[in-house]
């Protein structure tokens, strides 16, 4: 009786199971299912109905809901910054480092400063970062991983002492010649300044940027490296500032 009752029922879920996969077929193809394909959406439908593959299911849920807000995370801002580094990694970069040098020059000022708030000095710090810094960076660094690919302790290094002798130098005489012409200093003056000025600030800065640039060039990619260095300018910058800020020097 119950071997009956069970070829009953499964005669039953046979006919239910060929009359709606039959009327769902003929609704999108206009075609009635035959016996086979019956078959293979049974042993489909068995086959996902399987503790293991229910298991499975349950299982991947997790996963597929991390990759979700993982994918939601990257639309906020940072996505939009790296989407704009790989776009227009000059301009990007330009914009960025001048951002950070008016803030940091607004810092230099709040701190050092007795008189009132000087814009105009704000204004010259971000259009050297946006105008002569931005570009140099995006152009130095990518110089430095053409030559220099790897990143090991040696190459980290090599670049290292790149940046203190090459890079460093060049960009703090470039910064001092800026500010000093943009002030209205003539080209004595300027070299008076530089005299006075550049060795300073260039010992002072070797004693900073080896560990920001050790970090920079052996852990950071190279499209984020201008970024890191910008940073690390921040606090450099607040600093710099205040010298490139100082009177000129007097000749007689």
């Amino acid at each position: 009786m119950g071997s009956s009752s069970g070829n009953t029922l499964k005669s039953l879920s046979n006919r239910c199971l060929l009359r709606l996969s039959s009327d769902t077929h003929s609704l999108f193809h206009g075609k009635t299912f035959n016996e086979a394909s019956l078959t293979t959406q049974r042993r489909g439908f068995y086959s996902f109905s399987s503790p293991n593959k229910l298991a499975s299911c349950k299982g991947s849920l997790p996963l597929r809901s991390f990759s979700t807000s993982s994918s939601s995370s990257k639309v906020g801002f940072l996505g939009w910054y790296l989407a704009k580094l790989e776009s227009n990694p000059i301009i990007t970069k330009s914009v960025t480092t001048s951002l950070i040098f008016a803030a940091a020059d607004f810092t230099s000022q709040m701190i050092t400063s007795a008189s009132s708030y000087d814009s105009i000095r704000t204004l010259r710090m971000a259009g050297y970062g946006l105008l002569l810094l931005g570009p140099s960076q995006h152009l130095w660094f990518n110089l430095l991983s053409k030559a220099l690919p790897k990143r090991d302790m040696l190459t980290t290094f090599k670049k290292m002492f790149l940046g203190q002798a090459v890079f460093g130098p060049l960009v703090t005489t470039v910064f001092f010649s800026y500010n000093a012409a943009l002030q209205g200093e003539n080209a004595e003056e300027i070299a008076a300044r530089l005299k006075r000025d550049l060795l300073p600030t260039l010992i002072s800065g070797a004693m900073f940027w080896p560990t920001c640039d050790f970090v920079t060039y052996k852990f950071v990619p190279v499209h984020l490296q201008p970024l890191m260095n910008s940073s690390c300018s921040y606090i450099w910058t607040i600093y710099l500032t205040y010298m490139a800020s100082l009177n000129k020097v007097s000749i007689e």
